[in-house]
């Protein structure tokens, strides 16, 4: 394309939706958009990606447990990121009025098309209408873009971890965050 040349192709339909069951090209379309954001440097714990089987058996896992709640924003019908909330262990009775938001990432070639801020806004949603009172969520401090997004959403940062994880060649800070959802 030069310079001077437009693109008049549409944008791509970007949408988000709670997944209890992998359809077709499913587990293959996370997987890659997942191996992508890992090599992005946001892998959410990865530093690089695991052998395919064991990114595969990781999704599978996550619809198994019945804490967990995977979201997932496509573009054009291909998966491009996900979120998850996972719900209180049983036995914790005295936060099961807390709920967590992790795993959310989007892929290099999805961004740019709002996927992240559908991806929390659709968990957010989940989260209220299942009765939980406050969403947390932790970050590493190096991603910028995903802070700006938490805080304009209206998370409250409470803490940092200087050595919240260790990455390459040294440690990394995390930032942590709570929304009270009865608030809204």
């Amino acid at each position: 394309m030069k310079e001077t040349d437009v693109d008049t192709r549409p944008p791509p339909e970007a949408t988000v939706e709670e997944l209890t069951e992998f359809g077709p090209g499913d587990l293959q379309d996370l997987s890659d958009a997942a191996e992508a954001a890992i090599i992005d440097g946001g892998g959410f714990g990865w530093i690089s990606p695991p052998p395919r089987e064991t990114l595969e058996a990781f999704w599978r896992g996550v619809l198994l447990i019945p804490e967990r709640h995977l979201f997932v924003g496509r573009l054009d019908g291909v998966i491009a990121g996900s979120c998850q909330i996972q719900r209180p262990a049983r036995n914790n009775e005295a936060q099961r009025h807390t709920c967590n938001l992790t795993t959310t990432f989007v892929a290099p070639w999805g961004r740019g098309h709002g996927l992240s801020r559908d991806l929390v806004e659709i968990a957010e949603k989940y989260a209220r209408d299942e009765g939980f009172k406050v969403l947390t969520l932790d970050v590493r401090e190096t991603q910028h873009a995903a802070i700006r997004l938490y805080e304009r959403l209206g998370f409250v940062r409470f803490g940092t971890l200087p050595h919240y994880a260790y990455v390459r060649d040294g440690y990394v800070a995390g930032h942590f965050y709570y929304k009270e959802l009865d608030a809204v």
